[in-house]
């Protein structure tokens, strides 16, 4: 047992010492194996490792998959489909955020006291384009996987071997102990759905959330896809999905030094509003926010009409818009994994992202699609 332990990597997060004896007794109930480096490594990855471990209540089925939440009243079609996958390592040399080992940002929390809005020096709007066009590369290489029968555990690999090969830190990994590089939600889940080993169906829309850091900066980018050429003929789900891109170009053509930043919210919520030909909703649970050296700080940006966000965009402040529109009523509701966001109707979502960047004439976006982007508004 020891020379096989010695030879192993420990499970705790960002770890890459070897293991020694150590092992989950919950693993080990299981027969299941996951080797420790010590006692001090085990409680700091328990968190997100508590999230390999079958809950009581759950029944494999044949292909070893299982539902974690068995009492849970899902909403819509998407279930939970773990085992999730084991940590996904990084590099040491590769440069992290503060929450990487903790999963707790103190700089975004000491931020947080403070409703300064961050104006980013010419060398530092730099490092922002650097980051975020390598986001659009990951994004892309990710959205190119997309099609029938492929896992969103498997895109989460293909995003986590695109980051780091660009020598940067996924920022969704241990972020408030989220388990994964990437959020990807399908149908009826809004935002931060973790991946697993569900399938992707013929019919699905799915939108991928990539946020990354590289040198000191975050970007932060989300489109929303079509699953197979099913998704493609459901005039519903295409209204959804290309009125919310749309709903998010309107609000940054609106950008500009002295917008108030409460004004993009009026726009998203009217365009959803014009739209005749299915009923849209916009979330307000979650908003847009400043990106820089943290990966979530001020300005807040609601997507919503007749909010009261305070703030005036002014030259070099760099935040993301991110609407997110409902097929129906906009009420949200959380799953017990404390993350996956679903309509409460069960009915679909759609989502897009960019961080933006405040010039002195208007705005600069970072996370622009390239010419040969996969996806698209469909013509």
């Amino acid at each position: 047992m020891a020379s096989e332990t010695a030879k192993t990597l420990c499970a705790g997060i960002d770890c890459h010492n070897f293991a020694n004896k150590l092992q989950c007794p919950k693993c080990l109930a299981n027969n299941t194996s996951s080797f420790f480096c010590g006692q001090d490594c085990f409680k700091n990855s328990w968190s997100i490792h508590k999230q390999l471990h079958i809950p009581p209540g759950a029944v494999k089925k044949e292909d070893g998959t299982y539902d974690p939440f068995p009492k849970f009243k899902y909403t819509g079609s998407v279930r939970a489909n773990y085992p999730l996958s084991p940590i996904r390592k990084v590099p040491q040399h590769i440069k992290r955020p503060d929450y990487a080992k903790s999963g707790s940002s103190r700089s975004e929390q000491i931020e947080g006291r403070s409703f300064k809005i961050k104006r980013l020096s010419p060398e530092e709007q730099e490092q922002m384009r650097i980051v975020c066009r390598l986001g659009r590369e990951v994004l892309d290489t990710a959205a190119a996987a997309i099609r029938p029968g492929v896992t969103t555990d498997e895109i989460d690999r293909i995003v986590h071997e695109a980051t780091i090969e660009r020598e940067c830190y996924p920022s969704t990994l241990n972020y408030y102990a989220f388990p994964k590089s990437v959020c990807t939600s399908i149908n009826e889940i809004i935002c931060h759905g973790i991946p697993d080993q569900r399938p992707l169906q013929d019919g699905d829309i799915i939108n991928l959330d990539i946020s990354i850091y590289h040198n000191g900066f975050h970007a932060d980018l989300n489109e929303t896809y079509y699953v197979g050429d099913k998704a493609k003929s459901n005039p519903e789900l295409v209204s959804l999905v290309e009125n919310t891109r749309i709903a998010l170009d309107k609000a940054i053509e609106a950008i500009k030094p002295g917008v108030m930043f409460q004004e993009f919210g009026n726009i998203i919520e009217k365009h959803a509003k014009s739209v005749t030909d299915v009923n849209l909703s916009v979330v307000r649970t979650y908003c847009g926010h400043g990106v820089n050296q943290l990966f979530h700080c001020a300005p807040t940006i609601p997507h919503y009409a007749r909010n009261k966000a305070p703030g005036i965009a002014r030259p070099g402040m760099t935040f993301t818009i991110e609407p997110m529109l409902t097929l129906g009523p906009a009420r949200d509701i959380t799953w017990p994994d404390d993350w996956t966001s679903s309509t409460a109707s069960g009915k679909c979502s759609a989502q897009f992202e960019h961080t933006l960047l405040v010039t002195e004439t208007g705005c600069e976006i970072l996370t622009a699609r390239l010419p040969n982007s996969p996806g698209g508004p469909l013509k």
